[in-house]
Parts: structure tokens; C-alpha cells; sequence
């Protein structure tokens, strides 16, 4: 399936409180029915006082197509829809969101690792936002991380689900990639990745401190967001 992730950054004069019950209350029952939506999920962070954003949207279509006409594509934090919907929850992002400090990415979610059967409904997940180091192409990148880099990260220790995103334009795209890490447990998140606050982090031991050295090979880690939050499914696919 395809995925469009925005990283929400609330508008001027709205406290974190007031910019997730704008949100839940009037948005989401909005977005959820954007057309080609099959499946619509929130991740809210587990620390707003240090987080880098105010919450994750994903919405996940089957097909390209559907995304791009519902969502716009790469190249633009903004965009222009032409369905009923998606149109209304384009013009609602305005109440709420600083959508030029919103950024995104579009691409392909591709599962490697999944204990939970898809039900991702309450668990924690550490999410970055992968940048590439200088002088390497994003293909040498996709190279390391799914051959070198994955086989160590989805064994680290606590993780029930591991899920990539891939750019389906990444000339465009704001990012090389995105790595989501699930855990039932935070304290197990926090102990094999860090809390929020630091992009960067020092693993104790195990798998998780052989995927943090491996970092430094491939990611320019002080240009790679990352998010902490708790998983919210508002709709999927039946």
C-alpha cells in the first residue's frame, strides 16, 4: 500500500492541547473519509513538551494514483485536490495546522517484521524521518539500510513490528526513507532508542547499540527527525 506521513506542526496561538482536540474533534471525522482512504492512522506523542511535532497523520491508499489525486504529490508542502473531501479537509488544515512547517512524505510501505498481525492500535512507535549522509546517493542509501542496516534493526530487542516507508519519488521526497519501530512496552522504546528531546541517542547494549554505531555509516543523524508516540487507528481496511 501507499502512504502519505505528515508531520504536524500546530498554528501559531494554539497550545498542543488545543491543537489535538481541533484534530480528534472536527479533522479527523473529516479525513477519515477522505476518497481512496482504507486506512487512516494518528500517532500522538508520548512526550508533547519535547517532542519535534504535534502528531503524525497517515493515510494509506491502495493505489498511487488515488494518494496524488486525493493528497497532491512530492515536491510541495501544499497542494490543490479536487474531490469533495479531500478538498474539505484541504481547506480545514488551515484552522489548525502551520502547513508550510509541515512536512512529508509520500511513499511504499514495505512490512519486514510484524509479531502483532497488523493491530498497531495502542503501541508505542519510534518513527524517523531518514536522511542520507553527504556523498551518498539515495540509492547507495536504500542499499546499506535495507541490506546492512535492517537485519540488524528489526531484531532489536523489544521490537514487534518493524515497517518502512519507501519514497515513491525520491527526487522530490523530503526524505530518504522512513523506520518505524513498534513496542508494546515505552520503557523498552526508550532503553533501545532514546527518549525524545535528542535526535540522537545511546544504546546500552545489544542489537539496539549495534544498530546505533551501524548509524553513523549511512544517516546524517542531526538532519533526521524522529517522533515517540503512541498509535491511534481511526480506520482500516475490512
Amino acid at each position: 500500500m501507499y502512504k502519505h506521513v505528515a508531520l504536524l506542526v500546530r498554528r501559531d496561538g494554539l497550545s498542543h492541547e488545543e491543537f489535538v482536540d481541533y484534530w480528534q474533534t472536527n479533522h479527523t471525522p473529516i479525513a477519515r473519509n477522505i476518497e481512496g482512504v482504507v486506512r487512516y492512522q494518528q500517532v500522538l506523542p508520548t512526550d508533547d513538551t519535547n517532542a519535534e511535532f504535534d502528531g503524525l497523520a497517515e493515510l494509506y491508499f491502495e493505489t498511487l494514483d488515488d494518494l496524488h489525486e486525493a493528497l497532491g504529490s512530492p515536491g510541495s508542502r501544499d497542494y490543490d485536490p479536487t474531490k469533495e473531501v479531500a478538498a474539505e479537509a484541504r481547506e480545514d488544515v488551515d484552522n489548525f495546522l502551520a502547513i508550510d512547517e509541515r512536512p512529508r512524505i509520500i511513499g511504499e510501505e514495505r512490512v519486514v517484521k510484524d509479531e502483532v498481525d497488523g493491530d498497531t492500535d495502542g503501541l508505542y512507535k519510534h518513527s524517523a524521518f531518514l536522511v542520507r549522509q553527504d556523498g551518498m546517493t539515495h540509492e547507495e542509501f536504500i542499499d546499506h539500510w535495507q541490506n546492512t542496516h535492517t537485519p540488524i534493526a528489526s531484531e532489536i530487542e523489544g521490537v514487534v513490528r518493524y515497517s518502512q516507508v519507501i519514497p515513491s519519488d525520491p527526487k522530490n521526497a523530503e526524505f530518504d526513507g522512513v523506520a518505524e519501530l513498534y513496542f508494546e512496552d515505552l520503557d523498552k522504546l526508550y532503553r533501545a532508542l532514546g527518549s525524545e528531546g535528542s535526535r540522537d541517542y545511546d544504546a546500552p547494549s545489544g542489537k539496539a547499540k549495534e544498530a546505533r554505531e551501524d548509524v553513523d555509516n549511512f544517516l546524517a543523524i542531526n538532519e533526521r527527525p524522529r517522533f515517540i508516540g503512541q498509535e491511534r487507528v481511526v480506520k482500516r481496511q475490512e
